[in-house]
């Protein structure tokens, strides 16, 4: 296998192995304390996260709500606004380390915007279990806010608002008020019962991100995959397309594999900004993600066509990647039913895999009949696919081979 070729697969590794990371979110995140929340959101500014335990029986939601990122001189708030996506008006738990080494935490009905300090005040529910911390890491820590909040009957959906700023003199500042800072966009709604959270940008920018994670999965997992195995499956019955077949499948798969990541940790991330989670489709992408890597390690192991293993090689590249298309397959239109954009859209995907299932019958019936035609004519004799015989998702030489 050439040395560019091994660079490449060893590249989408590594991209994965990235993106994998960024698609890291709270979900993963456990507390010293040994505290368990069922539901976690991934604040979009501030490096804020927030971890929480809702009773629709008891009408208390239990919360962390913690900020990376921060210093001693630094405060952090969260807060409940009855009134609206704003701060005037928010009813806010804060926190910070005060000049003893102390993490303070206390309550603060926010009347106005023009406030140079938070001033501890009651709130209009109440607020128990009221405590902070702060763990040092280096030039920066993660303070955290716990707390349980008594609501009204029926609050389900609530307007949530987040801060950090300054502190001086072991007294929380007025933080960023310029138009582009982070803070001015420190707001949005929590749906207590589902999980589903709009902020800054609202509903429209998940809507865009489910769109993107869409996209990019139908293209590479549910059209690029197939492609790249009727490329190789029926290519390679034509002599003169001996190497290229090979190399076309190989661009072809890579590039479904490295666009199918993207879209995999898109979903990742969509699925940790909510506690509703369609299950079936996630653990078909997570098993997507993990077939799809195998096959890109396959490749890199796949032993010469003479080698006693290389049957073997062939049974296990061929079963998982027939596994992969029809998995693909599945996936995509469940995540057009989660979608549900329309109608459209499902029919033009449907009409793409009309389309290759029609082209690879028609290259099936003719690549027999090529195969028949030289055994008859005694010129079955197959090149030496040096480069890729029998080495992707197709069989190979098969009246030579019988694979």
């Amino acid at each position: 296998m050439s040395r560019a070729l091994t660079t490449l697969l060893f590249s989408c590794i590594l991209f994965s192995l990235s993106v994998s990371s960024y698609a890291q979110t709270c979900n993963s995140y456990s507390f010293s304390s040994n505290r368990v929340y069922a539901s976690c959101q991934d604040l979009p500014v501030l490096n804020a996260f927030l971890h929480y335990n809702y009773s629709s029986s008891a009408n208390t939601l239990d919360i962390a709500f913690r900020v990376t990122g921060v210093t001693t001189s630094n405060w952090i708030s969260w807060a409940i606004n009855p009134n609206g996506q704003q701060m005037a008006g928010s009813q806010a738990l804060v926190a910070f380390q005060n000049s003893s080494g102390v993490v303070r935490a206390f309550t603060s009905s926010v009347a106005s915007t023009n406030i140079a300090t938070l001033s501890e005040s009651s709130l209009s529910f109440v607020v128990s279990n009221l405590a902070g911390s702060f763990n040092n890491s280096g030039d920066s820590g993660e303070l955290t806010i716990f707390a349980t909040l008594a609501l009204s009957s029926g609050m389900t959906t609530v307007n949530q608002v987040w801060q950090v700023g300054p502190v001086s003199g072991d007294n929380p500042q007025s933080h960023d008020t310029s138009s582009s800072a982070a803070n001015m966009r420190s707001v949005g709604t929590l749906n207590l019962l589902d999980g589903t959270t709009t902020s800054g940008g609202g509903t429209r920018s998940k809507l865009r991100r489910e769109n993107v994670h869409g996209v990019l999965n139908a293209v590479s997992w549910g059209t690029l995959m197939p492609l790249g195995v009727i490329i190789a499956r029926y290519l390679k019955v034509f002599k003169s397309a001996d190497p290229a077949w090979f190399y076309l499948h190989i661009a072809c798969q890579t590039s479904a594999y490295v666009v199918g990541v993207a879209g995999w940790a898109t979903g990742m991330k969509l699925g940790s900004e909510t506690s509703v989670h369609n299950y079936p489709h996630r653990n078909i992408g997570i098993t997507l993600f993990c077939l799809g890597t195998l096959q890109v390690f396959a490749l890199l192991l796949r032993p010469k066509k003479d080698h006693k293993y290389r049957l073997y090689w062939n049974i296990y590249h061929h079963a998982i990647g027939y596994t992969v298309i029809i998995l693909s397959i599945v996936n995509v239109f469940k995540g057009l039913d989660i979608l549900d954009p329309d109608k459209k859209w499902k029919k033009i995907y449907t009409a793409i895999l009309i389309f290759l299932g029609f082209n690879a019958a028609m290259l099936e019936a003719f690549t027999w009949y090529i195969v028949i035609k030289r055994k008859k004519t005694g010129s079955d004799k197959y090149p030496s696919y040096e480069n890729g015989a029998n080495g992707a998702n197709g069989y190979g030489a098969r009246a030579q081979q019988g694979v």
